[in-house]
């Protein structure tokens, strides 16, 4: 049995490596802070719950589709544990890569 923080060790980390892939190098350098994770494991699954910056402008709720599905894939590759539910909360977003104003 995989201890629950463990679980959410390895859905933080998951989730900023698909964040990472999904928003691509133009957003390198944004301030986006590392995401967090709760995990709740019982009888080989698990629910996650993370919190994650997102870089503004993006698609949303196609960022966020798809990080719940790699983190869940990831997750249950890496604990072999079957992953129930993935709840994401965007805690805010971060406007990079704009041009400074010039007036």
């Amino acid at each position: 049995m995989i201890p629950d923080r463990v679980v959410a060790r390895i859905a933080a980390r998951a989730a900023n490596t698909a964040l990472h892939r999904i928003t691509g190098p133009k957003y390198a350098s944004a301030d986006l802070t590392a995401p967090r994770a709760h995990a709740t494991t019982h009888e080989g699954t698990a629910r996650l719950a993370l919190t994650v910056d997102l870089p503004y402008p993006t698609d949303i709720t196609g960022t966020c589709r798809q990080l719940q599905h790699e983190i869940s894939e990831q997750v249950a590759h890496l604990t072999g544990l079957d992953i129930s539910e993935v709840m994401l909360t965007v805690r805010r977003l971060v406007v990079s890569g704009l041009p400074a104003r010039v007036r």
